[in-house]
């Protein structure tokens, strides 16, 4: 009986060199590349599902002057737990902040983007600039909240006066501007600003 061996080549250290032709190494990377591709597709989804649930008050809302009004309580809502916090809860004034701040972030994009332009198209472009300018102040209440120390006395004081005057601003929005604004336009242009909002919103959400 002959018995036939195969030969073996060694590597430069004495090594049995292992016979391949590519096929599973190739393999390998395949099944790499499938699951890394999966894990972005996978993370896409999450993003789009979180940004999804953020837009979804607005978005559900009867129409855009009542979506912004329903942002503007969720925002009051973060002003009453920042409230009610104490000096020694700065990691929870922290937290709060940031939430207020990309809350107002997401509204700030919707409305300078979509509504101011449409009250200046309107020919309303006072009342656009007045609340273009309300938002300057907005951003720099924000600025001064984020870079104070969050234990100090100051905190609350500085605080309730943001509140005060965005309640204003709020208040002028909601009574006053935004119904006359919708009642001012026809109700193709109307749901044409609501989708257009919605579309802005979903982007920073």
């Amino acid at each position: 009986m002959t018995t036939t061996t195969t030969a073996k080549k060694r590597d430069t250290d004495g090594r049995f060199k292992k016979a391949s032709n590519g096929t599973t190494s190739n393999a390998n990377l395949g099944v790499i590349a499938g699951a890394a591709t999966a894990g972005a597709a996978i993370g896409m989804l999450a993003m789009l599902g979180r940004k999804a649930a953020v837009q979804a008050p607005s978005a559900l809302a009867a129409d855009w002057a009542a979506a912004l009004a329903l942002e503007h309580k969720a925002v009051l809502k973060i002003f009453d737990a920042l409230e009610a916090t104490e000096s020694r809860n700065t990691t929870k004034r922290s937290i709060l902040l940031a939430q207020m701040k990309h809350a107002l972030a997401k509204h700030d994009v919707e409305e300078g983007n979509v509504i101011y332009p449409a009250l200046r198209e309107a020919g309303r472009t006072e009342e656009a600039d007045h609340l273009t300018k309300d938002h300057g102040y907005i951003k720099q209440y924000l600025y001064e909240l984020e870079n104070m120390p969050k234990d100090n006395p100051e905190f609350l004081t500085k605080l309730r006066r943001f509140r005060a005057d965005i309640e204003k601003h709020m208040t002028e929005e909601e009574t006053e501007l935004f119904p006359s604004l919708r009642a001012q336009l026809s109700d193709e242009k109307n749901k044409a600003l609501a989708a257009a909002m919605n579309k802005e919103g979903f982007k920073v959400a």
